[in-house]
């Protein structure tokens, strides 16, 4: 269905319906895979300088392409009246207001080329197209002037060569030329195979014209871009010393001065540096970074400097929290700053003095499929905070904060849904054996009766360092709606709750996380929900991992589902996009250095103990967690014996395995079919 490919291991695997739908005569209130056309959510919500408009990204879920398509609104702050801005076939992103407010710079394709770069007088309504580009340009930034825009763009090269081929005769059907691979990263998640060249900054006036390079060399240069005041620097941070194909937590802040095209180089640590933003009085650089000690995972920290690179100090120690977004307020004394907090995302304002108090919270992306937190924000002059919001029944919409309670603007679902019985989510209390408390979650079938006993499904998040909340998820609701509970953790290692928190599977994952997962399925039974005869355990990428982990220490679940796992720490350590990252920071030393610990840590070691029939799901072209590891596990069941099956997802990568929606129902519908097959009446 929907043109997946399925290998079994002589088991039939069917697409079920929702268990509880009705006749399809009469109107389904329960939530169906193809309500997932319905969805809408807000993202990149853009105050305008002056707070009274916001422009931002409507992603909507298109029947008839089976794509999620992009379009630009406006919302009236004051009396939340909104109008499409710009819409059509293609895609349209990135909305950036001018410093003045009368105009808008954003990204936009009808599908017949590249992405350009458009600018819309808001006055007349007249755009106009500012590039004419060969790829498209990203990180947008005004000049303070208004008069220009840098952004970021790559630039092509030829890459190595090596001999050539003999001439062609005129009209001659040859194979295609070789390819010749040189770089460490030679392929990314969601890109593909690279191809040759490195991104570099641009800048062009706003009324358009011939755009100028501003960077070259053999250095990648990257957003986000910030200019100076003065409007005669831009910063940026990216790794431009060493070996920065392999040094990638190496980054720093440069300064490039737009007049002689001179590079400088403001910080000089070891670790990560940048998001520089710029004091209103332009003496100041705030920016974003740590000491790189070599782990897996270390919360990044607010800085501040004096312009010219001297004075670094950290701001506000006592924020144990990783910091992902920060903008200056306009008194020049505090900073507003985003982070992850208990299975959410907030915005607050952090003093130079050390002060934080909270400005908004229930910050949310536009992603439909499982509740991880995420979500941005930005900031009008007169202080006034545009995000994304939402709950467990409601995606993304857009929502003000200032001073007071925050105020939707938006209602993007609340027509549709209000027809829907979604299952409830309800927090759990969960204490792991040595005493933690492990985050929790429950999602209750939406027929669901109180002293009801129900089938349960463990949803284990992905990363590991990331972190699910109440948020709205539709592979939770569609599994809710098969008269399944679905149970979901932040179990140690998760972000939001501090660096130690996250430090509790420093080196040790897998296996640390275990103890926490199986005191949540223990506290889902002690509340009267989970029927302890009708586990099931599934989970994608770092939950993926951990799926595949457990049915080798335990044979409590009736079968498991492991989307797009690791099972073998060192042919992923080769294979992924992340080569220079996953064994130096996750594992510690290279694998040739430390064989058996790559093995003591890989689901693939656990297999003579697997009894639980287990279901593979991964994306045929996923880069991050190559198809070759679920393979791998496919392949050791079919021998072992243990039922088994295989679901490759066409065209879909590691992050991208829920984009289309069609086979994100079919997704959700194979694995519920799967745990149907084992349930037991």
């Amino acid at each position: 269905m929907g043109g997946w490919r399925v290998v079994l291991a002589g088991l039939a695997v069917g697409i079920s319906g929702a268990a509880l739908a009705l006749p399809a005569e009469a109107p389904n209130p329960i939530f169906t895979g193809g309500d997932l056309f319905n969805l809408s959510a807000a993202s990149d919500v853009q105050i305008s300088p002056d707070g009274k408009t916001i422009a931002y990204v409507r992603k909507s879920n298109d029947v008839m392409t089976d794509k999620a398509v992009s379009t630009i609104w406006l919302v009236d702050v004051a009396s939340g009246q909104q109008r499409p801005l710009v819409t059509g076939k293609g895609s349209h992103v990135s909305p950036r207001w001018s410093p003045d407010g009368r105009r808008l710079a954003y990204v936009s394709t009808d599908g017949s080329g590249p992405p350009q770069l458009f600018v819309r007088w808001m006055a007349t309504g007249e755009a106009s197209k500012v590039t004419g580009l060969p790829d498209s340009p990203n990180s947008l930034s005004w000049s303070p002037d208004g008069r220009r825009i840098a952004y970021v763009m790559t630039i092509p090269d030829e890459g190595l060569k090596l001999g050539k081929a003999p001439d062609k005769p005129e009209g001659a059907d040859w194979a295609k030329p070789l390819e010749i691979i040189d770089k460490v990263t030679y392929r990314n998640d969601g890109g593909g195979y690279v191809t040759p060249g490195l991104d570099h900054l641009f800048v062009v006036d706003a009324d358009g014209g011939a755009p100028r390079q501003l960077t070259f060399g053999q250095y990648p240069d990257s957003g986000p871009l910030e200019w100076t005041p003065d409007g005669r620097q831009i910063l940026f941070g990216t790794v431009r010393k060493g070996d920065w194909q392999r040094d990638v937590l190496d980054s720093d802040i440069y300064s490039l001065d737009l007049a002689s095209g001179s590079i400088t180089a403001l910080t000089d640590r070891k670790g990560p540096d940048g998001a520089p933003t710029v004091s209103p009085d332009g003496s100041k650089i705030a920016y974003l970074g740590y000491d790189d000690v070599g782990k897996g995972f270390d919360q990044a920290l607010i800085y501040v400097m004096n312009r010219d690179g001297s004075g670094a100090h950290r701001v506000a120690p006592g924020l144990d929290r990783g910091i992902e977004h920060i903008e200056w307020a306009r008194d020049g004394r505090s900073l507003y700053a985003s982070y992850e907090e208990d299975g959410g995302k907030k915005v607050s304002r952090v003093g130079l003095n050390g002060s934080v108090s909270t400005i908004a919270t229930g910050l949310v992306d536009s992603a439909f499929d499982r509740p991880y937190a995420g979500g941005d924000y930005s900031v009008s002059n007169n202080g006034v905070v545009a995000f994304a919001t939402g709950d467990p029944h409601h995606p993304a919409n857009v929502a003000i904060a200032s001073g007071g309670a925050p105020r939707t603007l938006t209602r993007l679902n609340d027509n549709w849904l209000a027809a829907k019985r979604l299952g409830e989510v309800r927090a759990l209390a969960v204490t792991a054996p040595d005493g933690g408390k492990v985050p929790a979650w429950l999602v209750l079938p939406p027929t669901y009766t109180q002293g009801q006993r129900v089938p349960l499904i463990l949803e284990i998040h992905g990363g590991p360092y990331a972190s699910y909340g109440p948020q709205f998820a539709s592979d939770m609701q569609l599994y809710a709606a098969g008269g399944y509970a679905v149970l979901y953790t932040n179990p140690r290692g998760s972000t939001g709750y501090g660096q130690a928190f996250a430090d509790g599977i420093e080196k040790t994952y897998p296996e640390s996380d275990r103890a926490d997962l199986m005191a949540a399925v223990d506290a889902a039974i002690a509340s009267g929900v989970a029927d302890p005869e009708n586990l099931f355990v599934t989970g994608g990428s770092g939950g993926g991992i951990l799926t595949a982990w457990i049915v080798g220490k335990t044979d409590r679940f009736r079968a498991a589902a492991a989307q797009k796992p690791v099972i073998n720490w060192t042919t992923q350590a080769l294979t992924a996009d992340g080569i220079p990252f996953f064994a130096r920071y996750w594992m510690g030393k290279m694998p040739w250095e430390d064989p058996q610990g790559y093995w003591a840590r890989s689901p693939l070691s656990l297999i003579g103990n697997v009894k639980t029939p287990t279901l593979l799901v991964v994306g045929d072209e996923d880069y991050r967690t190559p198809v070759s590891e679920a393979e791998q596990f496919y392949a050791a069941l079919q021998l072992k014996g243990v039922p088994t099956a295989l679901v490759k997802v066409p065209g879909a990568g590691h992050g991208s395995i829920a984009a289309r929606p069609s086979q994100s129902a079919a997704k959700a519908a194979a694995i519920l079919a799967w745990f149907d097959k084992y349930r037991k009446r």
